[in-house]
Order: C-alpha cells, then sequence, then structure tokens
C-alpha cells in the first residue's frame, strides 16, 4: 500500500508538472555542463574529465556482484573509497577534479578505486536472485556490507594491485561496514594501513536529524511492504526541478537530514547530486540504524526474541567488538552534522584501540557532507588525511608484491 502510495504521487506531480516545465526550469537556471553531468554515471564523469577509468565487477561469497569503479593508477598504491546510505561510489567524484577526494588521490599519485555497496544502482545484482522478484535478495543490511562486500572488494583490489595492504576511506555508512568488518573478522586489520573515517557512525543514541520521527514512523509501517528505499531514477531530480518553490523545498529536506551549510557547499552541484543520489539501498539498513538510536548500543540487528535466539544463541542481539578494529584511524566530524553527532563520535573513539587522529572540525557550519564536498574541504581535510596516508604506508614500508617486515 505503502509504495502504491508513492507511485500514485509521483504520476500525480508529473501530471502538473509536464516535461517541458522540467527542461524549462533547468536550462535557464543551471549551466549546460551541470545538466550534462547529472545524467551520467560515474565511470562517464571519470572519462569526462579526461581520467583513466575502469569497471569492476566483484562476486561476493553469498553471490552478490557489485560494481567497483577505479581511476586507474597501476603500480601506485591502492586506495579503497566506500560511500554512505544511498549513496555510490559518484559522491567521491561529484564535485569535479578541483574539489573531488577521489580525485585529488589519484593525483597526489595513489591507485583510486570506488566501492558500490549491494542494491544500490551500481551492484543491484546478483548470481542467482533476481532483485525485481526476489524477496531474498534483500535480506541484507549493513551488516552483511561489511561482512561480505567489504571483505570481497578488499581481497579484489588486492589480488589486481598485487599489494599486501590499502588505505581505506569511508563516509558514513562506509564507516559502519568498516566497524563491522573489521570487529568480526579481525584478519581484515592486517590489510589496511589506515582508515580514514569521514562522518563516522556507529553508536547513534545522539542523531538529531529532525526527521527522525518521519523516518521510523515510514519504516515501522513499511517493514515486510517496501524492501527497496529509493532505488536510482529521476522521480526525485524531476520532483525538484520543476520550479524554484520545489528547488528551495528540496534543498531544505537535504538540510533537515544532513545539517544546513549553504556557505562551503556549492549548491550550483545540486542538479548532479541529485542525479546520483539517492542511489537505492534497503530499508533494512535505515532500519537498523534506528535500531541502534533506541537500544543506545552498536549491535546486530535486532530480529526479536524468538529469532534472536534462533540467530545469537541469545533473547538480544550482541554489540560489535569494538575492541578487535585494531588498524589505525582516522576520525573527521563535525559540530553542524545532523546525523554524526560529536558525542556519539567520541563515544565511538572511547571503544577503538587504535585512534591515532581524531579531528572535531572548529567550523560551525560543516555538515555530513562538507567534508567529501565542500569547497574549502581540500585545504581543511583532505591534505591532513593524504599526510597520514603518506605516513602510514611509510611506516608499512608497503611495495608492490610483499611487506618489508614479511
Amino acid at each position: 500500500m505503502a509504495l502504491q502510495l508513492i507511485k500514485y504521487f509521483f504520476i500525480i506531480i508529473s501530471l502538473l508538472y509536464p516535461v517541458h516545465t522540467l527542461e524549462s526550469y533547468l536550462s535557464n537556471t543551471y549551466q549546460k555542463d551541470i545538466i550534462k553531468e547529472s545524467f551520467l554515471d560515474s565511470a562517464q564523469l571519470i572519462k569526462r574529465y579526461k581520467y583513466p577509468v575502469e569497471t569492476h565487477h566483484v562476486i561476493t561469497t553469498d553471490g552478490y556482484i557489485l560494481g567497483v569503479h577505479r581511476i586507474v593508477n597501476s603500480g601506485k598504491p591502492p586506495v579503497l573509497l566506500m560511500h554512505g546510505l544511498l549513496d555510490s561510489s559518484a559522491t567521491w567524484i561529484l564535485t569535479r577534479p578541483e574539489a573531488a577526494l577521489g580525485y585529488y588521490l589519484y593525483d597526489k599519485g595513489y591507485d583510486v578505486w570506488m566501492g558500490n555497496a549491494r542494491g544500490n544502482r551500481y551492484s543491484r545484482n546478483h548470481t542467482f536472485l533476481n532483485p525485481n522478484t526476489d524477496l531474498s535478495y534483500w535480506r541484507f543490511s549493513w551488516h552483511e556490507i561489511g561482512l561480505y562486500d567489504l571483505s570481497a572488494m578488499i581481497d579484489y583490489v588486492l589480488a589486481k594491485t598485487n599489494f599486501k595492504k590499502l588505505t581505506y576511506f569511508g563516509h558514513s555508512q562506509g564507516t559502519t561496514a568498516f566497524w563491522v568488518l573489521c570487529s568480526l573478522k579481525p584478519e581484515y586489520n592486517n590489510k589496511i594501513s589506515f582508515m580514514h573515517a569521514l562522518g563516522p557512525v556507529a553508536f547513534t543514541a545522539n542523531m538529531r536529524t529532525s526527521l527522525l520521527g518521519i523516518a521510523q514512523t515510514f519504516t515501522r509501517i513499511s517493514k515486510n511492504k517496501i524492501y527497496e528505499l529509493l532505488p536510482h531514477n529521476y522521480y526525485l531530480f524531476n520532483l525538484c526541478f520543476t520550479s524554484k518553490m520545489m528547488e528551495t523545498a528540496c534543498l531544505e529536506i537535504a538540510h533537515q537530514i544532513l545539517g544546513r551549510d549553504e556557505q562551503n557547499i556549492n549548491y550550483t552541484f545540486f542538479p548532479i547530486i541529485l542525479g546520483h543520489i539517492p542511489a537505492g539501498c534497503n530499508l533494512k539498513q535505515l532500519d537498523h540504524y534506528l535500531q541502534l538510536i533506541e537500544s543506545k548500543r552498536f549491535c546486530r540487528y535486532d530480529y526479536g526474541f524468538e529469532r534472536n535466539l534462533k540467530y545469537y544463541g541469545q533473547p538480544t542481539p550482541p554489540d560489535y567488538p569494538l575492541q578487535n578494529v585494531t588498524v589505525p584511524v582516522g576520525l573527521y566530524y563535525t559540530y553542524n552534522d545532523e546525523l554524526s553527532s560529536e558525542v556519539d563520535v567520541k563515544n565511538l573513539a572511547a571503544h577503538l584501540p587504535n585512534v591515532v587522529e581524531d579531528s572535531l572540525y572548529p567550523y560551525k557550519k560543516w555538515n555530513h557532507v562538507t567534508m567529501l564536498w565542500g569547497t574549502n574541504a581540500r585545504k581543511l581535510a583532505h591534505k591532513r588525511m593524504l599526510e597520514l596516508t603518506k605516513e602510514f604506508i611509510k611506516s608499512n614500508k608497503l611495495i608492490r608484491g610483499k611487506q618489508a617486515n614479511d
């Protein structure tokens, strides 16, 4: 029923605002190159700026086929970048070579690999399950993304590049999945030279987005009715760019979710952002986060008393053993982040045994995505991340095919 209502809503909007209205508003408001990049995929964006690009497909042990985009710098130290909820590999390159972290790392001599979590537009595939017809495809949260997707991508990148370790950059859910992997499969700590956690999320008791109540209500009434959440299409794009009024409303929703930062984010890129985000996810991923808010823990998915006994051998889901995450970690967070509260990140830092960089940025306007998309992010955040990357690669004395202390 809920899914039908959403479909009817977009049908009504499309009748009220015909295509020529959308095209007229866009062309009168934004430059042609901005509009064009809104309709390119990640590989096409990279190619547009004359960077060498490859698309790889990684198969997990449970059969999911993941799309991975590479800005090819063969022989250079590999870095793996992992996006947040409803996002994709595009998030690392949206703001073009002059500002985007993905291009910056390539320009500074790194082989850049950008992953995509199961269920998003680039990883909506499986060896035998059909995401359109098989509900079994959608039985995952970010737990499985960490346990299966990240492990598969890390192993794939290291095998392809012939390096023993890589540097990891995660944003939001990309950090959550990493904590899952290295806490439950601690052998993966030995495959990472450094972990950069941008807008890190584990404990969520102090998450303060004003749309939280709506998300909780929607999840409660939609559970077991909707599985795929906001798949990539241009419904939202078409809705937001029919008029100035609609665009302003969409921007306000984004501010309510992420935090308001009109000073440091170039919103002339807003069509590009909405052309790539949302990229789709599973409703269970959102539900898992909402459970953490209520429990004030960082733990596995709560299936209820009986199924918890079946899956975990105990009535409540077990905590993730964060003491097992021994890789050197950098935490980067802000005061104006609606999704990654500084209080919750401090709690996370207290549980991690090897935090070597704890950066609570003093810039009051920075929000959940400023360190990704901000006009000043390169100068104020990315350069320090690069310094740490170099330092820890050097300390590990990484060279192709072996590690110096092997």
